[in-house]
């Protein structure tokens, strides 16, 4: 089909075919056989799944340039037992394989924190920060930098969670849960891409890691999508020890933009009392160090900011 990015059937096809090695015949009811060889379920398994011909679905999985239906997206994502965020990205990665190659688009304006949000972080009493659409961290209150921290010493460009996550030799020792946040992250960073596949900054980054980390290439290569907007998080903090917070993310102002990224303890709990101790010993402000906790994230006493 003329006029259709391959880079956008190329993303659909190693999408399906990704979520497809994931299942085992015995996930959807199939008597795996003795003589299997096949890691995930075949073909032909999902298009009987699905309700479609086993010659429609393998032109898909091989970015031979369709144009599926709205209904032969739902029936694939039932087939492959995908979650709602899941679905989302097939319908989004279908989507971008429906509409003509995009025309080079002008020059993206660089991400903005308003005012209004600065000053909100500074009224915030827990760990707050502001991450860009592509996990760059524009923005933080002090007590998000003592607990990650410090970005002041990093370059702009470096203030990304992935890149702080893959780059620096000591990132595993201070986030005790690190392929699991490498994973979170990298499936937030999917459905980000998947909405403007070709914007610099993520064309930039993914490139970047990709040829620096085989980690990331590794998991980059497993398709995963999330939109989360809570969690938890593991810290392993120089100065207070362990301890474990609750994040949830709030959307700023413009879709997609900025998400307002806020930490908390349960009250009365010993998490709750190495933070409150982690507060205190950002008075009288302390000098920026350099130390393993401010060079994992490079994030900074102050408020940080992209104007830099």
């Amino acid at each position: 089909m003329a006029g259709v990015d391959d880079r956008d059937t190329r993303e659909f096809a190693e999408f399906l075919r990704a979520r497809r090695a994931r299942l085992r015949p015995q996930d959807v009811g199939l008597e795996p056989g003795p003589r299997r060889k096949v890691v995930g379920l075949r073909r032909e398994e999902l298009a009987l799944l699905a309700g479609v011909s086993t010659d429609y679905y393998q032109r898909m999985e091989q970015g031979r340039h369709l144009r599926p239906s709205d209904e032969v997206l739902d029936a694939l994502a039932r087939a492959l037992a995908l979650t709602d965020d899941e679905t989302r990205h097939l319908h989004t990665l279908a989507r971008a394989v429906r509409r003509p190659v995009r025309p080079e688009r002008s020059r993206r304006s660089p991400e903005q924190v308003p005012e209004t949000t600065r000053r909100l972080l500074h009224t915030m009493s827990g760990p707050a920060m502001v991450l860009g659409r592509h996990l760059d961290v524009l923005a933080w209150n002090p007590l998000a930098g003592a607990l990650f921290g410090g970005l002041d010493g990093s370059a702009r460009h470096e203030r990304n969670v992935l890149t702080a996550l893959f780059h620096h030799p000591d990132a595993r020792e201070v986030c005790p849960d690190w392929e699991a946040s490498a994973i979170e992250y990298i499936g937030m960073l999917r459905a980000s891409v998947a909405a403007d596949p070709d914007h610099p900054r993520a064309r930039r980054l993914v490139g970047d890691l990709s040829v620096r980390s085989q980690d990331f290439r590794r998991l980059w290569a497993r398709h995963d999508v999330r939109e989360q907007t809570r969690g938890t998080k593991t810290f392993r903090h120089p100065m207070v020890g362990g301890l474990t917070l609750d994040w949830d993310a709030y959307p700023l102002p413009g879709r997609p933009g900025p998400v307002l990224m806020a930490y908390t303890a349960v009250p009365d709990s010993a998490d709750a009392e190495r933070l409150q101790l982690l507060a205190g010993l950002l008075s009288p402000p302390p000098t920026p160090s350099r130390g393993v906790a401010t060079e994992v994230l490079g994030l900074g006493p102050r408020v940080g900011s992209e104007r830099d």
